[in-house]
């Protein structure tokens, strides 16, 4: 069965088959590729940890009985406090059936534009920027402009990490038509790592660069006139504004960019997280389409601005108005035609009058009392939004919290009603990629236990309100055609979001449909390529933006990149329970410049908290000269789930882009400062074991899982223990364990060495390794050695000193995750056979032969092997 991968915008096709998940190699989108968390998806098809029945203040319940008091809950605010004191905040895996239904609800029904998505984290700023250059949030190119570039431009994009599907196509363009990779990063990134330039600028120095960029355009007579003049307007207002920009670049590296992107018409510019996670967000988008719309780069094979979306529907989501400042299919509040038309459509009298609270206000509103009820589904924002100290005091004190997941969150957590959801392998519907194509995502196993699509729950809260005759869909293809037919309504070519003729498809059709581009029409799938724009004169609009001095760093203290990592998704509650996937980076870690661990005398390994004025947070350190210096990168991922730190959220401010109001993950500050460990623990048990802090012994500790249903625990310790503590005190001051039926220990407390193993018999439930002196612990390995060996072999003796499981040599990280290659094997065959190249390494170790996304880091290790022996 075909379907589509639930991670990154790439919309990467599958095909589901009983032998397991593979890529789709008719698939436009990915042609069979797939990245390592795409190959790795059917291990997370395992429903053990699943929630599966409705709950109640945590009791279960029949869905009746948890849809009625939801719905009295609703009714109840509205009643008392009017329609905008209730929202739902949704999400980009939602499919966008259930995005239709979900905002029909709430502005058409309820009455409110309080329906926000945890989009607004990631692509308002696109959509901000689309919609004042173009008229509307419409991404003009196509997937083929990377296979048709001469000159792609990465910047605030670590595509090779991120969007690693998509950077193969751009590898394989470099390699058949001689494509000029550059990457833009404060970083030294993957995907700066295979370029042919690296642009290192300042965090936040992108709106400067491309003002500069189109200032040096018109300068060497690179622009377009005859564009300019027929298809534009303001263009003189923005050349303006970026002359004499400050770049800050190094005077040779500006240079090479420039000539490149001057004599370059064949060019992409891709940007992401990078970009529209900041203050400026908007403003830099406009700066970088200013710079393609001044040298007409815009709808033509290989030229065009392309925004990288983070989630699989994110694009969906905007189609059907999924943000609280749009209407529905591209309709806007800011035109009161507009409204009238959506309020006929719908028969929808009491349709919202104006936009809703966007993420950041609306968790705000929920702190101060003005939001009484929430509907929180698919998403974790106790986790993911900024402040999230101030947003789990926010859930606290909402009176009603619903919340409709997979698994369980540190979000379902803190909910009244708690209500099990259908997961992507589980549900029918459709999604739209980054490139505008519609595929349909198709379920091809069973729901767990009572576990409902999204759209179904809101048509029965819908029901339940009293609005059951606008939501009587017999199931997705009906909702489909709903929204197929709004995009065309009255639409007349003025949006060309349009889905029309696919307004009467039938089930069946809806059934087989194939992966598809809007607007539905033959021949190029590009837009603009006539330079007509969806403005109300048919003209693009240049915008005048200039950048502002960049704040002076603050004493003692470090910028905050928070982002994501090659292996994981969002809050890891799929990705984080598997075990090939926690091996390329197994716990949290700040990664800092050398020169910035030696000015705080930090080495890898070191704890380091973190302080802002948001809260604080204590995690290792590890040493990346691929950090820019004054700047520390924090991976997003991490939760209370994987480690005593949580999230790093918690230290990143409410400051958000003024236009979208996306927040600047990118550009938090905090103070850094090393904390001494006093002693040093590594644990392995299994997987029914769980850590917890606890704050009598004063310990950081992270989790991971390992194959074979082991996990991994690290403690640090930050207070002496008690002068009397026995191992057995020790575990159990340290662990949540099943009753330990039987234990072996050893202590020393002069030397602070302590050594425990429980047992079940013959079969080892728990190893606890404990020493001052953090090279005195065993291996993981080690301890998975014992683990597996045969009962007969062990003896008390050999759990507690590292006999009977032999010496455990350290595999050390994972780098390639398809072929479970570490990096120590790498190194060694790169010496030993003194390889010069990728391919070499593959042939060597296997490393970089599967999904493709370790290569960035092989090409790493080979300019390190040549700079070491130069």
């Amino acid at each position: 069965m075909n379907t589509t991968c639930p991670y990154c915008g790439v919309g990467c096709g599958l095909i589901a088959a009983p032998d397991g998940l593979t890529g789709d190699a008719a698939h436009p989108a990915n042609r069979g590729r797939l990245c390592v968390k795409g190959a790795t998806l059917g291990l997370t098809l395992d429903d053990r940890d699943r929630l599966t029945t409705p709950t109640i203040g945590g009791r279960a319940a029949t869905w009746a009985e948890a849809l009625d008091q939801a719905a009295e809950r609703f009714a109840a605010a509205i009643a008392g406090y009017g329609p905008d004191s209730v929202a739902f905040y949704v999400s980009g895996q939602f499919l966008t059936e259930d995005y239709y239904v979900a905002n029909k609800l709430m502005k058409g029904f309820i009455g409110s534009g309080n329906i926000d998505t945890n989009s607004r984290l990631c692509m308002a700023s696109p959509v901000a920027a689309h919609i004042r250059a173009f008229g509307e949030d419409i991404v003009p190119g196509v997937y083929a402009d990377f296979d048709e570039a001469d000159l792609i431009v990465f910047t605030g994009a670590n595509a090779a990490w991120c969007h690693p599907v998509l950077f193969q196509r751009a590898l394989r363009a470099r390699e058949v038509r001689g494509t000029k990779i550059i990457a833009i990063d404060p970083r030294r990134s993957a995907t700066a790592e295979l370029a042919d330039l690296h642009i290192p600028i300042a965090p936040g120095g992108d709106l400067a660069l491309f003002a500069a960029l189109l200032s040096v355009c018109a300068e060497r007579g690179a622009l377009d006139p005859g564009f300019i003049r027929s298809h534009t307007s303001g263009f003189d207002a923005a050349l303006h504004a970026a002359r004499g920009t400050a770049h800050g670049i190094d005077a040779a590296l500006f240079s090479q960019l420039a000539a490149l992107v001057a004599t370059t018409p064949r060019m992409v510019t891709a940007f992401s997280q990078g970009v529209n996670q900041s203050e400026i967000a908007t403003d830099t988008i406009s700066a970088i389409l200013n710079l393609h719309l001044a040298t007409g780069r815009i709808g033509k094979p290989g030229a065009t601005a392309f925004s990288l979306t983070g989630q699989p529907n994110a694009m969906g989501g905007r189609e059907v108005g999924g943000l609280a400042n749009q209407l529905a299919a591209h309709l806007s509040f800011d035109h009161p035609a507009h409204h009238d038309l959506l309020r006929r459509f719908w028969h929808a009298p009491n349709l919202a009058p104006r936009p809703g609270l966007k993420a950041v206000d609306l968790f705000d509103a929920m702190h101060d009392g003005r939001i009484q009820a929430i509907w929180i589904a698919g998403t974790n924002p106790a986790e993911s939004l900024p402040r999230s100290d101030h947003i789990r005091a926010a859930l606290q004190r909402c009176p009603t919290v619903i919340a409709a997941d997979c698994w369980p969150t540190a979000t379902t957590a803190r909910a009244h009603i708690v209500l099990p959801a259908a997961g992507w392998s589980e549900k029918d519907g459709t999604v739209t990629n980054s490139e505008r194509m519609i595929s349909r995502q198709r379920a091809f196993r069973p729901a767990p236990g009572e576990a409902k699509p999204d759209w179904w729950m809101f048509t029965e809260l819908a029901r339940r309100l009293g609005h059951g005759e606008a939501f009587d869909y017999a199931g997705s293809a009906a909702i489909f055609r709903e929204h197929a037919a709004l995009s065309g309504f009255e639409n007349n070519g003025a949006r060309r979001f349009d889905l029309a003729p696919l307004a009467t498809i039938p089930d069946e059709d809806y059934d087989a449909l194939r992966p598809l581009h809007w607007p539905i029409a033959p021949g190029d799938q590009r837009l603009f390529t006539d330079g007509d724009f969806s403005t109300q004169d048919r003209r693009a609009r240049f915008i005048a933006v200039s950048a502002a001095p960049r704040a002076r760093a603050v004493p003692g203290a470090i910028t905050l990149n928070t982002g994501r990592l090659r292996d994981q998704w969002h809050t890891m509650t799929r990705t984080g329970r598997i075990a090939a996937l926690m091996a390329h980076r197994e716990a949290a870690a700040l990664d800092l410049a050398p020169a910035d661990a030696a000015r705080h005398g930090i080495e890898t390994g070191d704890l380091v908290e973190l302080t802002s004025e948001h809260g604080s947070i204590t995690l290792p350190a590890r040493l990346d000269a691929a950090q820019s210096a004054g700047a520390g990168f924090a991976a997003m991922h991490w939760t209370e789930a994987q480690g005593s730190g949580g999230t790093i959220n918690r230290l990143i401010g409410p400051a958000r882009d003024p236009v979208s109001g996306e927040p600047a993950f990118k550009h938090g500050v905090a103070g850094i400062r090393k904390i001494d460990a006093v002693w040093h623990g590594i644990a392995l048990c299994r997987g029914a074991a769980s850590a917890r802090l606890r704050p009598a012994i004063g310990a950081v500790w992270s989790r991971t899982p390992r194959a074979g249903g082991l996990v991994h625990l690290r403690f640090t310790g930050i207070a002496a223990l008690p002068p009397d503590i026995t191992s057995r005190m020790l575990a159990a001051s340290l662990l949540d364990l099943p009753e330990l039926i039987e234990t072996v220990d050893y202590a020393d407390t002069r030397r602070g060495v302590f050594r425990l193993a429980a047992l079940n018999g013959s079969a080892i439930l728990l190893l606890l390794h404990v020493a001052r002196d953090r090279a005195a612990l065993p291996t993981v390995e080690a301890l998975e050695q014992r683990f597996s060996a045969a009962p007969a072999a062990l003896d008390a003796g050999a759990l507690l000193i590292g006999r009977g499981g032999g010496c455990g040599a350290p595999a050390g990280r994972i780098v390639c995750v398809c072929h479970q290659v570490g990096e120590p094997a790498i190194r060694a065959a790169i010496a030993a056979g003194r390889l010069t190249t990728i391919e070499a390494i593959g042939a060597a170790t296997r490393a970089g032969t599967g999904c493709g996304s370790c290569v960035s880091e092989l090409k790493g290790f080979l300019r390190h092997e040549l700079v070491a022996a130069e």
